[in-house]
């Protein structure tokens, strides 16, 4: 008999494009997500995916698959969501969506305050903002807006993206070359470092070289960690360059565990808007939730 699991486990598998993001999506393994895959494989009977490299590519069969499971599927979670919900009736469940850092930085410390139930997902932004259309998750924090009917979205703080370096980079060398204002030798100077990056988002790093030097990057990060805190850690014990938001990494950079390199020629910023759906019975708890979180952010800043 099938395992409806394994369909979810399929359709994360197909959204995210690795088994990485999808066993940190689904909050299993990765072992258990190939497991999942290779049953229902097994019980297709062809293959869904190929595998190359990282990236699972689905095959023709994996696409119809997809497309004709997605919808039940979707509304499959929506009612599971909604019973959970219908039987805790004096304990509501909100749902947010935001990226991992933004989570331990300005909210992860509130958890154990909130008197309703709260869970998580991390994902891509058009993702997660489709899921708020869709009714999945009740509230996000994200830099970017896609007009959707019924949606709000907003402003409450900022970020800007800087290059960043560890505590025993050569800051000096990168001085001197700046204050050349050669963009060739810039560049050349900044691709022989060592540089960090992490497994699912390289949007900071190509922003940030498109608009300084009318290009995108055209080299791949020497270490690949899980996401822009592990960079920070790495970064404080020697050497190497990343790009970070600034309110992840302001605190290490005044107690000089890392060191500021470059905010570039033009400054990367981006505002940064709660999102939530205009009719929703969850007024008080989202009022709440955005406000410690607010506040939280007004004091990284």
């Amino acid at each position: 008999m099938v395992n409806l699991e394994w369909y979810r486990t399929f359709k994360v598998v197909y959204q995210t494009g690795t088994l990485t993001k999808a066993a940190e999506q689904l909050f299993i393994s990765q072992p258990g997500v190939s497991l999942h895959l290779s049953s229902l494989e097994h019980y297709v009977g062809y293959k869904l995916f190929d595998r190359t490299g990282r990236k699972m590519i689905p095959t023709e069969r994996g696409k119809v698959l997809y497309n004709f499971t997605i919808e039940a599927l979707s509304k499959l979670e929506e009612a599971e969501k909604n019973f959970q919900k219908s039987t805790e009736k004096h304990t509501p469940t909100i749902s947010l969506g935001m990226c991992f850092e933004t989570f331990q930085n300005a909210l992860e410390e509130f958890i154990p305050s909130f008197d309703f139930n709260i869970i998580l997902q991390f994902g891509e932004y058009p993702l997660m903002i489709e899921n708020l259309e869709k009714g999945i998750i009740d509230l996000i924090i994200t830099p970017q807006i896609l007009e959707k009917e019924g949606i709000e979205y907003f402003p409450f703080s900022s970020e800007k993206i800087i290059m960043v370096g560890g505590n025993e980079t050569d800051l000096e060398a990168f001085n001197k070359v700046l204050a050349m204002n050669d963009d060739e030798m810039l560049e050349k100077l900044l691709k022989s470092q060592k540089w960090y990056g992490t497994t699912g988002d390289m949007e900071h790093l190509r922003h940030f070289w498109q608009l300084n030097f009318n290009k995108y990057p055209d080299f791949r990060p020497n270490y690949i960690v899980p996401n822009l805190n592990s960079i920070i850690r790495c970064l404080a014990q020697g050497q190497g360059l990343a790009i970070i938001p600034d309110f992840l990494c302001q605190k290490e950079i005044d107690k000089g565990n890392i060191q500021l390199i470059w905010e570039g020629k033009s400054i990367l910023k981006n505002t940064i808007h709660f999102a939530h759906r205009k009719k929703t019975i969850y007024d008080k708890e989202i009022a709440l939730i955005k406000e410690n979180i607010a506040s939280k952010m007004k004091g990284i800043n």
